[in-house]
């Protein structure tokens, strides 16, 4: 019985076809073919479909290789159509979490590297799974950052006031605010910039008045990536002054996940409350009047007000609950 596993007329059969039709091909597209004025009337004459000639013409002209004209080796098709189980698995447990695609596909890659299944390989596992629409439960999980102490979490951010909030006057304002995760207890600082050192300060400030106040005294800090939070490289982290502080103090600074605003969503929530009672159609006739009411508005945000996030408790009940250990 002959063996013809190192027979080579099949590749010279290949190379020679792909030769004269990448020559015919050619001529089409420079105008210059006797017979054919379109290349759907080339590819329709020489019975070629037209995705797997131009999948080999420039596969061939990027290269210059007589090899990238013959067949490649393909897998079975089952892998290419779905991801191995463990993958799905995973994908199928960050979705119950209330993950979108985008973030899960950005959760994987580190550790999957070239396995990551893309966006839309995600969604398709959705979809087998009925699990393309977020149920009530995944989306509570999603907004859930769960602590058990106060302390072990804060969130700081910067916010933007209005221009025109001192009467007469058109001005620059902004507010830091550090907020507790377990007990939401939280102060801000008035500042007139968002340099990086002036949020150092601002940031500083704010931890001092909520460990003597509260005796909060934060293990992790968490942020987005503005550059007043950090730098844009992390070799540079000594010589910024947020990242130094937080060095200095033995506090890990976490950032939010690209895509998920909803992870620093602790602080944001305080905005939108301070938003409605503070500064929404109120103005003041000087920075030190604004200054005060901020101070009053804290005592009142942190002892008297109720909080749907904590069950309904104030802020400062959540100090009780832990002092008690009950």
């Amino acid at each position: 019985m002959r063996i013809n596993t190192t027979d080579l007329t099949l590749a010279r059969n290949y190379l020679d076809k792909y030769r004269f039709l990448i020559k015919e091909y050619e001529l089409v597209k420079a105008k210059q073919h006797d017979l054919y004025v379109r290349a759907n009337d080339f590819y329709k004459a020489h019975d070629t479909d037209r995705r797997s000639f131009l999948k080999y013409y420039n596969r061939f002209k990027q290269s210059g290789k007589d090899s990238d004209l013959l067949p490649q080796k393909r897998g079975p098709k089952y892998k290419t159509r779905r991801p191995l189980p463990f993958i799905e698995n995973k994908v199928i447990e960050l979705r119950y979490k209330g993950n979108n695609k985008l973030e899960i596909v950005n959760i994987l890659k580190p550790s999957l590297h070239k396995f990551t299944p893309s966006a839309s390989g995600v969604y398709n596992i959705f979809k087998r799974n009925g699990l393309n629409r977020l149920k009530p439960k995944m989306k509570q999980n999603k907004r859930k950052i769960i602590k058990e102490r106060m302390g072990q979490l804060g969130h700081i951010d910067c916010h933007h006031l209005s221009k025109s909030i001192i009467r007469g006057q058109s001005r620059k304002l902004y507010l830091v605010c550090l907020i507790d995760d377990y007990s939401r207890l939280a102060w801000a600082e008035v500042t007139e910039d968002i340099t990086a050192l002036t949020v150092m300060f601002s940031a500083l400030k704010c931890m001092n008045v909520l460990h003597d106040q509260y005796q909060i005294k934060f293990e992790e800090i968490i942020s987005d990536n503005g550059a007043e939070f950090g730098p844009a490289s992390s070799a540079n982290k000594l010589h910024h002054p947020f990242e130094r502080l937080l060095i200095e103090l033995g506090i890990k600074h976490r950032y939010t996940r690209p895509y998920r605003p909803q992870t620093n969503g602790k602080v944001e929530r305080f905005w939108r409350t301070l938003q409605e009672d503070l500064i929404h159609d109120a103005d003041y006739d000087s920075l030190e009047e604004l200054k005060d009411e901020l101070i009053q508005y804290l005592a009142y945000y942190n002892l008297e007000r109720p909080h749907q996030g904590i069950g309904g408790k104030r802020p400062v009940d959540m100090i009780v609950k832990t002092n008690d250990g009950s």
